[in-house]
């Protein structure tokens, strides 16, 4: 039962096929926000199936090895991840005491492998776009951190499915997560490498930044893996922000697909009003912005604690 939960449901095949209907969702919704026609049902599909079949190109100076290693490694940490995120009711598949520090250091892997990746691929572009990643990381990183550890300090647990029973049984306490909410949402879109904070992939700066010398069946691993983690990061924060749960297992499905899509419908709108930044900008405004923020997420859930429980 538990291969079948970490390969099919709520595991690997799951979360590959909700990270394409991500994908196209996103693009979809990006799409008629600027008043275009956006792609069909099947494009995210389609192109993962086309990657599959192109050649995989290794740069002579890369290290083939780990060419191919890096996108089977972010695929990994991504799947591992989601399965101590609650999908249906407050209890994730693989829930312990700690979890949400172990979701957050593997989905870390994933902007590393993507430097690592650009830096191995020994080109001026993925050069470019790797140190951008790391850049990025040292950005949106701790006030994503810290945003997520404001509500773990009201409730007293480290667990995603610890803090998901807590605020569901006091879901008014949660009002007092929303500075920490939109903190974790703007950090977000940095961890996803979204407009604004775009700048790692900047497509009419650096081509495709780290990801430039890559083709092929890696690369398709790679673009699953960024699908999937646009599953995952909103999976989080429904869990942790939008404390609403039912007991039905189907009830409770259907009301994480639908939190989850508003979450995705609010990264895509910031997406489509905002302007890319630049790489400085990026930082200051994370560090002078959004940490103050979670700052003050943490003092407010400090001070509740100790008048409230």
């Amino acid at each position: 039962m538990a291969i079948l939960q970490i390969l099919i449901f709520p595991g690997f095949l799951f979360l590959a096929f909700f990270g394409t209907v991500f994908e196209f969702v996103d693009r979809k919704v990006y799409a008629r926000l600027q008043s275009r026609k956006g792609p069909p049902w099947y494009q995210p599909i389609a192109d993962f199936i086309k990657l599959l079949g192109k050649e995989t190109i290794i740069p002579t100076e890369a290290n083939a090895f780990l060419f191919v290693l890096f996108p089977l490694v972010t695929l990994a940490a991504v799947s591992t991840a989601f399965l101590s995120v609650p999908v249906w009711g407050t209890e994730a598949v693989m829930a312990f005491q700690g979890d949400m520090i172990v979701v957050l250091v593997l989905l870390m892997l994933c902007p590393i492998c993507f430097f690592l990746a650009g830096w191995n691929s020994s080109s001026m572009y993925s050069t470019i776009g790797s140190q951008r990643v790391l850049t990025s990381l040292f950005a949106y990183e701790v006030p994503l951190l810290m945003a997520v550890i404001g509500p773990a300090i009201l409730t007293g647990s480290w667990s995603l499915s610890g803090i998901a029973a807590f605020y569901g049984e006091k879901p008014l306490l949660a009002l007092l997560n929303l500075p920490g909410f939109a903190v974790a949402l703007l950090a977000g879109q940095g961890k996803l490498e979204r407009v604004p904070f775009d700048t790692p992939e900047a497509e009419t700066e650096i081509v495709a930044g780290a990801f430039t010398e890559y083709s092929g069946r890696p690369y398709a691993f790679f673009r699953l893996a960024i699908d999937m983690e646009l599953v995952v990061l909103p999976a989080i924060f429904s869990a942790v922000f939008i404390p609403v749960f039912v007991t039905n297992v189907y009830l409770g499905f259907g009301l994480f697909v639908l939190k989850t899509l508003v979450i995705l419908l609010v990264l895509t709108s910031l997406r489509a009003i905002t302007a890319r930044l630049r790489i400085e900008q990026m930082v200051r405004f994370c560090w002078l912005v959004l940490v103050p923020l979670a700052l003050l997420q943490i003092l407010i859930n400090l001070v509740a604690k100790g008048l409230i429980l």
